[in-house]
């Protein structure tokens, strides 16, 4: 039986500066009605004039924390893609601002794995970060060594347990 795909016509704001970063994004999201912005005015304007099922955030070039702000404050689902923001810091970042998600654009390719999952927990009222460590954790493991998790051990056993 085949997985069925959550994020089919889904709206979805992506917001990076990098111009092919948002063209492989849409690529990627062919399944839903994305609209892009390359710029923070840009994204904050889209942010407080239309509604988005799902905001995919870069943090550097856009002012991604500011953004993921806005987006929690209109009810979208934030999700932070990053390449040069890249740590564990920056992702127990994300996870205190109301992050869903925080996916390394290196794993871009599995986006809509990673968003689907984000999907199926609002559906089944999990954390959103229900199966980031399944997805995520050896990536972590592999890029920060193995005791990358100890500076904020408690978010980490929280979203990894559960508790």
């Amino acid at each position: 039986m085949e997985k069925r795909n959550l994020l089919e016509g889904k709206k979805v704001l992506i917001v990076d500066d990098e111009p092919d970063v948002l063209e492989s994004l849409e690529e990627l999201l062919s399944d839903c009605k994305v609209t892009s912005a390359d710029h923070f005015e840009a994204a904050k304007a889209l942010l407080e004039s239309e509604r988005f099922d799902i905001a995919i955030l870069d943090i550097m070039g856009v002012n991604g924390y500011e953004l993921l702000d806005i987006a929690n404050k209109r009810g979208v689902i934030p999700v932070m893609l990053t390449a040069h923001a890249l740590t564990p810091q920056d992702a127990a970042k994300s996870f205190r601002s109301g992050a869903a998600s925080y996916l390394p654009k290196e794993e871009m390719l599995n986006l809509e794995t990673f968003l689907n999952d984000i999907l199926e927990a609002e559906e089944k009222g999990k954390s959103f970060w229900w199966r980031w460590f399944d997805r995520l954790g050896d990536y972590y493991d592999r890029k920060f060594g193995p005791d990358w998790k100890e500076a904020d051990k408690d978010i980490w056993d929280m979203i990894k347990y559960g508790a």
